[in-house]
């Protein structure tokens, strides 16, 4: 082994950024404990930190006791959630990425028209929960994959509309639009920026990185859509690629008789993942080369919302 390669882009994108920052600061200001709905953002560390320091993840607010403080995960949540939290007259605290919240606003705006929607992504993917309760069930459709378009009951004639879930790239959906489009000539232009940056930069990056390595390994969480959207990119440009939770579940027989391992990691996955990931394989390969492009996200931010 002669090289690492680091994606250019590597540690927490805004929308996680941000999130992680709210709780913090809502655990300041309010103490523990502290309620979350849903794992704030996919990964393993992150909720386990946030764990130690007070803070109670659960899945329903009937599980908050009434006025106490929750905090809504990146991947945001329907209405009906929103309207039990203040049945229970409990304070909220909106940590929801504000690309996604675009997304939801995007969904109202065809569900108040009447337009049969299309929410491209994968069933049961939190996101993709939040994003249908803003959607009129009689015109909602979900799309998981192309043989999905076959199956959907919706004049072709109609005036149709999609959206698609973030944490998807545009090539990860470009086949489902395309069959979309032949299938429905009326269907609305994509939405500009329904894609997540973050989704779309970290994909590119990869398909760069398993162009020059030989391995690539993602640092990601099982449970992280974006993460395994990635190894599965790496995949398909024909290049070994793993997926590892930490730096302990890395296996050196993946690099015998290898000359470059590519190193990228989901957006949910701190920077200190890929920091120990790089530092066990210079304890085997003390004299290994580093290389790591300018990160294209630097300084960008999203406006923290009021806690």
């Amino acid at each position: 082994m002669k090289k690492i390669i680091l994606a250019h882009t590597q540690g927490f994108c805004a929308g996680v950024s941000n999130a992680v920052d709210v709780v913090n600061m809502a655990l300041e200001k309010y103490g523990k404990p502290i309620y979350v709905r849903h794992q704030i953002v996919h990964n393993t560390w992150v909720i386990e930190d946030f764990e130690k320091k007070g803070v109670v993840f659960i899945e329903n607010i009937g599980d908050v006791p009434n006025k106490s403080v929750v905090v809504f995960s990146a991947h945001g949540v329907s209405p009906g959630i929103y309207k039990e939290a203040q049945d229970k007259k409990i304070h909220v605290v909106d940590a929801t990425c504000p690309l996604v919240k675009k997304i939801h606003r995007q969904a109202n705006r065809y569900s108040d028209r009447k337009m049969p929607t299309i929410l491209i992504g994968h069933k049961g993917h939190q996101e993709l929960v939040g994003t249908s309760g803003y959607v009129d069930k009689e015109f909602l459709h979900i799309v998981e994959d192309v043989h999905d378009v076959d199956k959907l009951e919706i004049d072709e004639n109609e005036s149709v509309a999609f959206i698609t879930q973030t944490t998807l790239s545009i090539s990860d959906t470009s086949e489902i639009v395309d069959k979309l489009r032949e299938k429905f000539p009326n269907l609305n232009k994509r939405p500009k920026n329904d894609i997540c940056y973050a989704t779309q930069n970290r994909q590119d990056a990869v398909l760069e990185l398993a162009k020059e390595s030989d391995v690539v390994v993602i640092c990601g969480s099982p449970n992280s859509s974006n993460s395994n959207r990635l190894r599965e990119t790496a995949e398909k440009c024909g290049t070994d690629a793993y997926i590892i939770d930490s730096e302990k579940e890395f296996e050196f027989e993946w690099i015998e008789g290898k000359s470059v391992l590519g190193i990228s990691s989901g957006a949910s996955v701190p920077r200190y993942i890929v920091d120990q990931l790089v530092a066990r394989v210079r304890e085997r390969y003390p004299l290994i080369g580093v290389s790591e492009g300018e990160d294209v996200e630097a300084g960008i931010q999203f406006p923290l919302p009021l806690v």
